[in-house]
């Protein structure tokens, strides 16, 4: 009882630090999917070159996306799903606006046998507060 009176600092640190450790684990959610952030997305699509699937509706798809994105929409991916089944071994970063559709649709995918699944943790949205680029459609005649 003494040696943890004494030591009580690094007990808690060696705790933080198994917690810390475990987080990663304790952040993939119940849909069988890392939800990372939009620092951890730009890590994987340099190192992993993910598919990138942009679950938003066209109209959205076309004010904004991240490169390479390729636009399923959420209605639309169950039947969409012959076009993605050489990725079902690969890398495949999902994202939407805020979070909610990508998660839908990491579950539809996850139900497919896709192994390795991403979802943008709140969306476009954080990807943009975090300042990072994404493509828009240029003005033709200007």
């Amino acid at each position: 009882m003494e040696f943890l009176k004494q030591n009580v600092w690094i007990i808690g640190l060696a705790l933080g630090s198994g917690i810390g450790l475990l987080l990663p684990l304790i952040k993939r959610s119940a849909n069988g999917s890392a939800a990372i952030s939009a620092t951890e997305a730009v890590v994987l699509m340099s190192r992993q070159q993910p598919l990138i699937i942009d679950v938003r509706e066209p109209a959205e798809f076309a004010q904004g996306h991240l490169q390479g994105a390729r636009n399923l929409p959420l209605a639309e991916l169950t039947a969409r799903l012959t076009e993605i089944q050489k990725f079902k071994q690969k890398p495949v970063l999902v994202y939407c606006q805020r979070g909610k559709r990508s998660a839908a649709a990491c579950k539809q995918l996850q139900q497919a046998q896709f192994t390795s699944l991403y979802q943008l943790e709140d969306g476009l949205d954080a990807w943009l507060k975090a300042n990072l680029p994404v493509l828009k459609p240029s003005l033709k005649g200007a």
